[in-house]
Order: C-alpha cells, then sequence, then structure tokens
C-alpha cells in the first residue's frame, strides 16, 4: 500500500448534475469507486484501450455505476467527466421507444 495521499477528484459540471440525481446508495458508491481511483488512477482500465494517447482516460465500473475519469497528471488530481448510473428512471413520455409501433403493412 502506498503511503502518498490520494489524489482528489474534480467533477465536470455534467458529472456533478449526475452525481446530484443519484440515489443514495448510488451515491455512496461513487464516493468509493473515487476513493479506489485516487489511491490508484491506474487501477481502472483505460476508456479506450486501442487508443495508446489516451491511456490518461479510465473508466471504473462497477455493477451499474461507471464513471469516467482522466488523471490530470500534472496537477495531480483526476477530472470526473461523466457518471454513468443504469438505474435511472426517466419520464417515458418524451422517450422515441414510447410511441407505438407502426401498422406493418401484409405481406
Amino acid at each position: 500500500m502506498s503511503d502518498q495521499p490520494p489524489w482528489p477528484a474534480r467533477l465536470s459540471t455534467q458529472a456533478a448534475a449526475a452525481a446530484g440525481e443519484l440515489p443514495e446508495h448510488a451515491r455512496e458508491m461513487l464516493r468509493d469507486v473515487l476513493d479506489i481511483a485516487g489511491r490508484d488512477p491506474w487501477s481502472f482500465p483505460p476508456f479506450d484501450v486501442r487508443n495508446p494517447e489516451g491511456e490518461d482516460v479510465r473508466s471504473a465500473a462497477v455493477g451499474q455505476l461507471t464513471v469516467i475519469y482522466w488523471i490530470n497528471r500534472t496537477a495531480g488530481r483526476l477530472y470526473v467527466v461523466d457518471v454513468i448510473w443504469l438505474g435511472w428512471r426517466y419520464d417515458r413520455s418524451e422517450s422515441p421507444l414510447s410511441r407505438p409501433p407502426r401498422p406493418r403493412s401484409p405481406l
């Protein structure tokens, strides 16, 4: 275990808005994931493994939660780009999937 202090995390506007809408247990999960990432930023896999220049953009996925962050080596901090929670409920009336299917023509 390293004796260095953990890297602090800063959230983008989009990530902060998403984090604010998470259920309480998901917020706790987010804090835990950022705590792990802060102790060892390279412990999660790169966001795009095919891009060797993007090794500092990481994707931490745990259960229904995914956190995409950038390791800012110069500033010594993590910058959270986005937070994705697969358990969100949304107003389906605005979704194109909520429209009734079009009738099929007989073949």
